[in-house]
């Protein structure tokens, strides 16, 4: 029993997959949040639930695109870079992306950026993949950072 509660008691591992939880959410919530933007500010329409396909899809693009120049900013070379990027966990970048459109659903009633949903949906979009995130990096070794 001790060995599984400590599993999850690493200060180094929470630390460091809490790093990589923010570039992937920084990554995430450009794509996301800009393509509601998008869709919000221009004549362009269409029902809430495919505004939120589209940001979610936009958002694992350019987390991918982050990632990758992160990566080649570090030494890798273009292809190995967006490999590596590609390999990132994309059910950690899905549940962030759902959990972020979730929030921005209930607190607005649609696919809407208003100034006071980004805190609650960035709050939700980190918290919800990070303890898999923690797990995978202390279970695998595997990061993305």
């Amino acid at each position: 029993m001790t060995a599984v509660s400590d599993f999850w008691k690493c200060r180094r591992t929470w630390l460091r997959s809490a790093h990589n939880t923010k570039w992937c959410l920084i990554g995430c919530a450009a794509g996301d949040f800009g393509t509601i933007a998008f869709f919000q500010y221009t004549p362009f329409s269409l029902p809430t639930l495919h505004v939120f396909a589209l940001a979610m899809m936009n958002g694992l693009l350019t987390s991918i695109a982050l990632e990758t120049a992160i990566l080649r900013r570090g030494g890798f070379p273009w292809r190995l870079a967006l490999r590596t990027a590609m390999g990132m966990s994309f059910i950690s970048m899905l549940a962030m992306e759902a959990a972020m459109n979730l929030v921005d659903f209930t607190l607005t009633g649609g696919a809407r950026i208003v100034w006071w949903v980004l805190p609650p949906a960035l709050a939700a979009g980190f918290v919800t993949p990070w303890p898999y995130n923690y797990w995978r990096l202390k279970k695998f070794g595997i990061a993305c950072h």
